[in-house]
């Protein structure tokens, strides 16, 4: 695990310590936006295609989801330099404390290049439905509201309400979950819409809460999008296809410059990046229409291909409320700890990288079970929900071993050292062995 810089180094080093700012401004001149040519080219080429005769070319060859997918990855994948520069620039940079893990003062505003090519692709393709116009609107909102707390940190209070308005704006544009039966009337339309608002808050928080790792936001975002843009061409739902494939380029393009195999991130998304993809992927599932007479098949479909991230959400919850971290709703959406799928499989595979990793190949593996839905029954559906809690439970038993295990070799580490007398006196070792122990055991009943 890595620590924030030790402040004393930092001055004997002659390098200023910012761990008391949060954000420290780099001075902004001209040369902060001039960008080299592995910049100009996707941006050239993304201008390129903004041409009609290029544009009508996927069009009429009936690849405009490809349109939509290469417009925003090379959009989003030129501009991020940019974000990268003016965050630097402005000083909205994510300084390490106690509670983060990477060691240098990073640049925020990455939701920029996410969302800016996002709705660009989705305008110039004259999407424009009343529905597409509520989303845009709502995660306009949310996307303003990020920025802001990237530049000041706003509380999760106020966010949360930022959240539910933004959600009821989609809902009154007609995006609305239908799984109540039509004919119970009023209980019907206002439990379907209590359930929109629960799904679309639910999964935008759990997107922004898988962003606690260089590239775990935008993996997950560009996976999940794949996986409802397949569906959604299965059910012949074009339409929502393309916004799907808008949304995964905009997540493939800032992808490398978030997470690199050597090195640590150069910019992170912020909450205008991971909250945005989250409610904007959410209230396109909701949007799609899954099954065809129905409505548990329709509703396997989005579950599969959310799992992880609804997995993560429910884990947490129960976890932290069973160890009494969190006792009521404020604590809930205020607590920040590292206790997410992602900080525990780090922790066995000793890797943030292989940690991220892992996670992906654990959202193909239940994405693509909903791609197996079309023209499916009740009994493959539950069969596939019953597969994918059976494969989440065996890696929590698994992850959860590990740890112990873990935490048990130091055990014996600290009783041997402290019985050479080569750390610290046998008394230190035996009362350290004991709080081990007795972490374990708080553990284990959790």
């Amino acid at each position: 695990m890595m620590h924030p810089p030790d402040k004393k180094k930092l001055l004997l080093q002659g390098q200023p310590d910012i761990s008391k700012n949060r954000k420290k401004a780099f001075p902004l001149s001209a040369s902060c936006f001039i960008f080299e040519k592995s910049v100009f080219i996707p941006l050239l080429a993304a201008a390129a295609m903004l041409f009609p005769p290029i544009r009508d070319f996927f069009r009429d060859a009936g690849w405009r989801w490809l349109y939509m997918l290469l417009f925003s990855l090379l959009f989003s994948y030129g501009l991020t330099p940019f974000c990268i520069r003016l965050a630097k620039g402005t000083g909205v940079l994510d300084v390490p404390d106690q509670r983060k893990s990477h060691p240098d003062a990073t640049p925020l505003l990455g939701g920029i290049a996410v969302f800016v090519p996002f709705v660009t692709a989705i305008i110039i393709n004259g999407i424009f439905a009343a529905e597409v116009w509520g989303l845009l609107a709502a995660s306009g909102l949310l996307f303003a509201l990020g920025i802001a707390d990237d530049i000041r940190e706003i509380p999760a209070g106020v966010k949360l309400l930022a959240q539910i308005l933004a959600a009821s704006l989609v809902i009154i544009s007609g995006t609305v979950l239908r799984v109540l039966p039509e004919h119970y009337d009023v209980i019907a339309r206002a439990g379907n819409v209590f359930l929109t608002l629960f799904w679309i808050i639910g999964i935008t928080n759990a997107m922004n809460f898988s962003d606690g790792m260089d590239g775990m936001a935008a993996g997950l975002g560009g996976l999940i999008s794949l996986f409802l843009g397949l569906a959604a061409m299965q059910f012949h739902q074009f339409f929502l296809a393309w916004m799907a494939a808008a949304m995964m380029g905009s997540c493939l393009g800032f992808l490398p410059h978030n997470f690199r195999i050597r090195g640590n991130a150069r910019i992170f998304m912020g909450d205008a990046g991971s909250t945005v993809i989250g409610f904007i992927l959410a209230s396109l599932a909701v949007y799609g229409e899954w099954g065809q007479d129905n409505s548990f098949v329709a509703l396997t479909s989005p579950l599969l291909i959310f799992w992880i991230l609804i997995f993560d959400m429910i884990y947490i919850t129960i976890s932290r409320i069973a160890s009494g971290k969190v006792r009521n709703w404020k604590q809930w959406i205020e607590y920040v700890g590292k206790d997410h799928l992602h900080h525990r499989i780090a922790d066995v595979l000793g890797s943030k990288k292989k940690s991220v990793l892992f996670i992906m190949l654990l959202t193909f593996c239940t994405g693509t079970g909903a791609l197996v839905l079309q023209d499916s029954n009740i009994y493959i559906a539950f069969l596939l929900l019953v597969q994918a809690s059976l494969t989440v439970i065996l890696i929590s038993i698994l992850e959860i071993r590990g740890r112990t295990l873990a935490k048990q070799g130091k055990a014996v580490r600290n009783r041997n050292a402290g019985a050479d007398g080569s750390a610290f006196p046998a008394k230190e070792s035996e009362n350290t062995d004991k709080a081990i122990q007795q972490e374990l055991l708080h553990e284990t009943s959790e």
